[in-house]
């Protein structure tokens, strides 16, 4: 762009590619979550006013979730909105969090529950930069690679379950074709409701209790997710909404996880974290079941309704690894 531009990043993308951006004015961020708040923002701003911009600056985001959600949201807010980009350089980032023009930030035990849809003007996914990432990294983006299958790829679910090689390892075509087709799967639901009124509310499925998990453990988002998924499995076959093969089929790829319910965890504590859920409507909330490997709905049901879910849930008290 013909535009001053001002990179927003963090001390791990900063430290791997910063020759690439170096003749750019930088604002460098602490990575993880936690710099996630409205201190960052404000802290961001003063930055831009001390660097000179104004209404024609161009921010760009180079980095993973968090990066990307603060930089579009500064880009919202600051001089009442100027445009934006991403360079993503996570899993999670370029399947998930780059698309869609949400950008939000967390506030006190709320998360995401301040912030803006705004789309960026571009955003650029590299597969070749997911080879600087750990394990850790690549297995939080599959949480949301395996809810994309879920909801609305069946295909997909069939590829991933056939790969013989270990999937956290970075193997080129075959993640070159994961984030092509999430990619699509998620801009397809983005473009025919933008706004979340219908068909992009399947996106939170698995993220319900998945983003309580989050909140109360140390799990990355995308294992968190997996638990949020495993339950909300486990919860449409209980309803009878999916067959008991693929609720089967889905535990068998799940396990390859090899995560344990955090013990410190009880249908009490993960009730109240999720009536704070900004998907929450009045004493209601709109959840993902899903019907088949492939197919997902959502339903309005009563917190209490919940409630009683979760406790069954947990009931043992006991390790879960399946629904």
């Amino acid at each position: 762009p013909h535009k001053k531009i001002i990179v927003i990043t963090d001390k791990n993308v900063n430290r791997i590619y910063r020759k690439y951006f170096s003749k750019f004015p930088s604002i460098v961020l602490e990575p993880g979550e936690k710099t996630k708040n409205l201190q960052t923002i404000e802290t961001i701003i003063n930055k831009l006013l001390v660097l000179g911009a104004d209404r024609h600056t161009f921010l760009v985001g180079i980095g993973g979730g968090v990066v990307c959600d603060i930089t579009g949201f500064v880009a919202s807010v600051f001089m009442r909105g100027i445009d934006f980009g991403f360079v993503s350089t996570t899993l999670l980032s370029q399947i998930d969090a780059s698309i869609g023009g949400k950008n939000g930030v967390n506030f006190q035990f709320y998360k995401n529950i301040i912030g803006t849809i705004r789309q960026p003007s571009f955003v650029i996914c590299d597969i070749n930069m997911l080879t600087t990432l750990p394990e850790k990294e690549i297995r939080s983006g599959w949480g949301e690679i395996i809810k994309h299958a879920l909801i609305a790829d069946s295909f997909l679910f069939d590829k991933i379950t056939r790969f013989n090689q270990n999937i956290f390892q970075f193997e080129h075509d075959f993640y070159l074709d994961l984030v092509f087709r999430n990619i699509h799967i998620k801009t397809s639901i983005v473009n025919n409701d933008e706004k979340e009124y219908g068909e992009r509310k399947k996106l939170n499925f698995g993220h319900t209790i998945g983003h309580a998990i989050e909140k109360l453990t140390d799990l990355s988002h995308g294992e968190s997710v997996v638990l949020g998924i495993l339950f909300s499995v486990w919860w449409s076959k209980e309803q009878m909404f999916l067959p008991q093969s693929d609720a089967m089929a889905i535990s068998k790829f799940l396990n390859k996880f090899n995560l344990n319910q955090p013990k410190e965890l009880s249908a009490e504590i993960i009730l109240d974290v999720v009536k704070k859920d900004k998907k929450k409507y009045h004493d209601s909330i709109d959840f993902v079941f899903l019907e088949a490997i492939g197919r997902a709905s959502v339903k309005r049901i009563s917190l209490m309704t919940l409630s009683k879910a979760i406790e069954a849930y947990f009931r043992d008290k006991q390790t879960r690894k399946m629904p």
